[in-house]
């Protein structure tokens, strides 16, 4: 159960970041977030109800991002890597070697002074 509370709040916080999301439909967690922080007027034992507002909340923005967003970000977070590949050091692959000058303000790239005007 922890484990898919975990997996959930992940699935959120890519959402949150996520470009291709509504902006407005970010603003249910933040709202629902938001609820969470605020006192109640009349708490309930163990907050209870915040909890509820919170997973509630949580639930429909994942319900109402578009599907293949969410399927895309769940099956990244599920492979546990981010998109890309890892080499260790030392492994062959593309290697630029490269030297560099320091050129002087006053000179253009090619060492000499700029032309007078």
């Amino acid at each position: 159960m922890i484990e898919k509370l975990v997996l959930n709040l992940k699935l959120v916080l890519r959402l949150l970041r996520d470009r291709r999301v509504n902006p407005l439909l970010k603003l249910i967690p933040l709202f629902t977030v938001l609820y969470f922080v605020i006192p109640d007027p009349l708490p309930l034992p163990f907050a209870l109800d915040d909890f509820g507002v919170l997973i509630v909340g949580l639930y429909l923005f994942v319900q109402l991002c578009p599907p293949e967003i969410v399927a895309e970000n769940l099956e990244i977070i599920r492979k546990g890597t981010i998109p890309g590949s890892w080499k260790e050091p030392g492994e062959s692959g593309d290697v630029v070697d490269v030297s560099f000058k320091e050129l002087d303000p006053k000179q253009d790239t090619e060492g000499k002074p700029p032309a007078e005007k």
